[in-house]
């Protein structure tokens, strides 16, 4: 669990006094260490919260996007490379909630932690580039290069006793 300072809790208390109603939140919220195996949001950064919470008759849908700065290395040279993240998320908070993608919540406020973080891990690049042209430590020896759709792949010749092998649909094996 983390320490209530870390946590993102909206108070909702006047919100829900009548379904239907809005509240626009926009603040700096602190995210934590997050990473994959290959990114990172850097160690003491926070991330830039807006979201739309809306009121229901039983609950609280909170519409949201996060703003976060990420580190990693580049998969082709290695090298540092850093870049900003947005990504989007959504969540149904519910008095009751029955299974199925509904949060639980008090009824005065929603907790955001969770959900934010999770779109932020989500989000964070699998493989990052420090730029889309990166030629990688050789160009030379390792090129970087897309197979074309056309393109025939070429035959191994270590295979190539294979090819004279000819089956019978018909044969019987009995």
């Amino acid at each position: 669990m983390r320490p209530a300072r870390d946590r993102i809790v909206v108070p909702v208390a006047e919100l829900r006094r009548r379904p239907g109603n809005r509240m626009v939140l926009e603040r700096d919220v602190p995210i934590g260490d997050l990473a994959t195996s290959s990114a990172a949001v850097p160690s003491g950064v926070s991330a830039t919260l807006t979201a739309t919470l809306e009121s229901l008759s039983d609950g609280v849908t909170v519409v949201g996007r996060i703003h976060v700065p990420w580190e990693g290395s580049c998969r082709r040279c290695l090298d540092p490379c850093v870049g900003e993240l947005d990504v989007d998320f959504s969540e149904v908070f519910s008095d009751h909630p029955d299974g199925g993608d509904l949060l639980a919540f008090s009824g005065d406020a929603v907790d955001l932690t969770d959900a934010v973080r999770e779109a932020v891990v989500l989000g964070l690049p699998l493989a990052p580039l420090c730029r889309e042209d990166c030629a990688g430590p050789e160009p030379s020896a390792f090129p970087v290069a897309v197979e074309s759709e056309g393109a025939v792949a070429t035959r191994d010749p270590r295979w190539a006793a294979l090819d004279a092998l000819r089956f019978d649909p018909e044969a019987d094996d009995g």
